[in-house]
């Protein structure tokens, strides 16, 4: 639920002024004289300010209501009646934006599908008990014959209903800031004017064209409500409505039309706002997904590299010490010359190696950019493999690094171990179940081309199978009870990253290829 916040004067103005403006505008087709309109988009305002002010917006409501029925509708009944009326449409509109307020859990008045329908429920559900009380009070004021009620209870309903459901998300993104803002971003955007035109064009063939024919054409209004959600979200289905009502409005106007043919297409018209507004929503949340799992992907990469960025570090940070104490001895010997600012000098050159380092942990929190050098192959695998290999004495498993081609790749040496390292603990986890002798592990690599290098990482483990290997890329698919799923997944991301590929074999042993650019001409100092 959104805390409500001061009603200013200007706000209360405001309210009144709107309230009024577009009660004029979608004054037409009444029905028992001035009091029943097939769209009503005034409630959509008033829900609006309720929702951002609360219940202290009521008493400004009424009296935007009272104005209305004076100036717009001619209400032929007294002033206490004309109050009275005022207050009950005021406290039944307060009444569905509290339960809509209660139900908020953002900024925005729905933020996923059941959000949407939450929405749309609370919606449709108080603007029929709204007619409902709103046509019986004008029925015991013989304002409306007993006979008509019915009538009067389902044009009102709908008239209300088509309003907010089509106007309140552009009005409520319109009164906040990021909602505006994202509104000037969509309305910038190439493809808005083609599904602006493609609105247009459907509007004239459905309502102008098809209207001969009973609107059997009217399904094409579908066709540039859903481009504009599925292209730009619900930014996009809020504007691509408001495009078509306010089309259809224009038509109705120009054409004419009775009173039961626009309640048809009001009808019509909520249902294809709905659907317009769910898709965008759904658009919406995958994005949100997409961008949440972009994140996590990025830090879990980030503790990957901890561990070889850690390795690196390793030395420099050895070598500062070792400087360290030698200046240590050197000036307990009062050695002031040039072996002394040779020690600095080689202690200064090991602290910056080691800030490159963290500097490329830094930019990678940031901006996940990678920096590429030329780096020997030999010294990449020996450098991956070291841990393993120490390791492998006691697990019981045969590691074994076949001679490599002489030659670079162009990458960046932090993130190719976290791949290579991964690799490597999946292939001692693949064979800690096989027998002891059993165990093995071998790493080889072959160029292919001029320009690429394969590195092959094959174990004695129980293979993979087509299903396994269909799934085994996919972020959070893990065999390994504590393991997250997302090894992998990161591992063929900084593979691709660096122009290459990674896959894995279907087959009696597991086997891993790692594609990558490489070139067979070591780089020279």
């Amino acid at each position: 639920m959104i805390s409500a916040s001061r009603l200013s004067w200007t706000d209360a103005l405001l309210l009144i002024a709107g309230y009024v403006a577009l009660d004029w505008m979608s004054f037409f087709h009444p029905l028992h004289g001035p009091y029943i309109t097939p769209w009503n988009p005034a409630p959509a305002l008033a829900l609006v300010f309720i929702l951002r002010h609360g219940w202290q917006a009521v008493l400004v409501l009424a009296l935007a209501v009272l104005l209305a029925e004076i100036g717009v509708r001619s209400l032929p009944a007294s002033l206490p009646v004309s109050v009275a009326i005022a207050g009950m449409l005021a406290l039944g509109y307060g009444a569905i934006g509290e339960a809509l307020r209660r139900r908020m859990r953002g900024p925005a008045i729905f933020l996923d599908r059941f959000g949407l329908l939450r929405w749309a429920g609370v919606v449709v559900a108080g603007t029929l008990l709204t007619s409902v009380a709103f046509v019986l009070a004008l029925v015991a004021l013989d304002l409306v014959p007993l006979a008509g009620w019915s009538e009067a209870v389902g044009r009102f309903w709908i008239g209300d209903g088509v309003g907010i459901l089509v106007s309140m998300p552009l009005l409520w993104m319109l009164f906040d800031e990021r909602g505006r803002a994202l509104l000037r971003a969509t309305l910038w955007r190439p493809d808005t004017l083609g599904y602006v035109l493609a609105a247009a064009m459907a509007l004239w063939v459905a309502v102008g064209h098809g209207a001969e024919s009973d609107f059997q054409y009217f399904y094409l209004l579908f066709l540039p409500i859903i481009w504009a959600a599925s292209r730009q979200g619900l930014a996009g289905a809020v504007l691509s409505a408001a495009v078509i009502q306010i089309g259809l409005i224009v038509v109705v106007y120009r054409q004419g039309f009775s009173a039961g043919s626009v309640l048809e297409i009001q009808a019509v018209t909520v249902v294809l706002v709905l659907a317009g507004f769910f898709i965008g929503v759904v658009v919406d949340e995958q994005q949100r997904i997409s961008a949440e799992l972009r994140q996590t992907l990025r830090l879990a990469a980030a503790g990957e590299m901890a561990g070889a960025l850690a390795h690196e570090l390793n030395q420099p940070l050895t070598a500062l010490s070792a400087y360290g104490a030698a200046c240590e001895e050197l000036l307990a010997r009062g050695e002031t010359g040039d072996r002394l600012k040779g020690s600095i000098r080689l202690m200064v050159s090991e602290a910056c190696r080691a800030a490159e380092v963290v500097r490329r942990l830094r930019d990678f929190f940031r901006t996940g950019t990678t920096r590429l050098e030329a780096i020997p192959l030999r010294a990449l695998l020996a450098a991956a493999a070291a841990p393993f290999a120490r390791h492998a004495a006691k697990a019981g498993v045969e590691l074994t690094v076949e001679p490599v081609p002489d030659g670079v790749l162009l990458a960046d040496g932090p993130q190719l171990e976290v791949v290579l390292r991964n690799l490597f603990s999946n292939a001692f986890d693949a064979v800690s179940e096989q027998p002891p002798g059993e165990r093995r592990v071998r790493v080889s690599a072959l160029a292919e081309g001029g320009d690429r290098i394969c590195i092959r990482i094959e174990d004695s483990g129980p293979g993979l199978t087509g299903d396994a290997v269909s799934r085994l890329f996919e972020p959070f698919n893990s065999t390994k009870s504590s393991g997250l799923g997302l090894g992998l997944a990161i591992s063929r991301a900084i593979a691709e990253a660096h122009g290459g590929n990674l896959w894995a074999e279907v087959g009696a042993r597991g086997v891993f290829r790692l594609r990558l650019p490489f070139e067979k001409t070591p780089a020279h100092a």
